[in-house]
């Protein structure tokens, strides 16, 4: 998990990767998240969404419904589309930690976004979120917006769905503290092969 799945939106990510980079700036770790758990953890829209979509066919066929036969079936194709939306999402997201700091860079739906967190600007104790499936949540930040997709209901900010949290999390440590070197990235990040921005 610590490169960029070769899916239709990593040729985005790596030129955003490569256009965020600042001249000097090494990549420590790189990784997207889970969606396949993400997906699960959201699977109960599916055992609410497919019996909704099944009576909203019975009520229409036997004209029961009416007028609101097209709400209720908008209503039962997003609850089934949700965890679907949600995984495409993911894949349109990179974690990464540098030397300097941590992005999260997204391409999802077309708009480019950077998310960047200095070290000098994370929590004191990084947490984690256990949330099954070897995956977790890895929260370095508080006092964030909760609008970002980034940020729990409390403000706590950081990488969502991120496989092997403890591991990462000592890899950001390592890096603030100026301890962690480059070979904890598996892949160079950028399409020439090169993980550095040259000055």
């Amino acid at each position: 998990m610590d490169e960029i799945r070769a899916t239709l939106f990593s040729a985005g990510l790596r030129r955003l990767l490569v256009e965020t980079l600042q001249d000097g700036e090494q990549v420590i770790w790189q990784g997207q998240p889970d969606g396949v758990v993400r997906m699960i953890m959201w699977r109960f829209l599916w055992w609410i969404g497919f019996p909704w979509l099944l009576l909203t066919a019975i009520a229409i066929r036997n004209g029961w419904v009416g007028q609101a036969a097209q709400p209720l079936v908008m209503l039962g194709v997003a609850m089934v589309a949700a965890p679907l939306v949600m995984l495409l999402h993911d894949l349109q997201t990179l974690y990464l930690i540098t030397d300097r700091r941590t992005l999260i860079l997204r391409t999802a739906w077309g708009r480019r976004t950077v998310s960047q967190t200095s070290f000098q600007a994370m929590d004191a104790v990084f947490e984690i979120l256990d949330i099954g499936r070897g995956a977790g949540h890895l929260n370095f930040a508080s006092g964030r917006s909760t609008r970002s997709p980034d940020t729990d209901y409390t403000g706590r900010y950081g990488f969502r769905c991120v496989r092997n949290a403890p591991r990462v999390r000592d890899i950001l440590e390592g890096a603030r503290a100026g301890t962690m070197q480059r070979p904890h990235a598996q892949k160079p990040a950028g399409p020439s092969g090169v993980a550095t921005r040259d000055a």
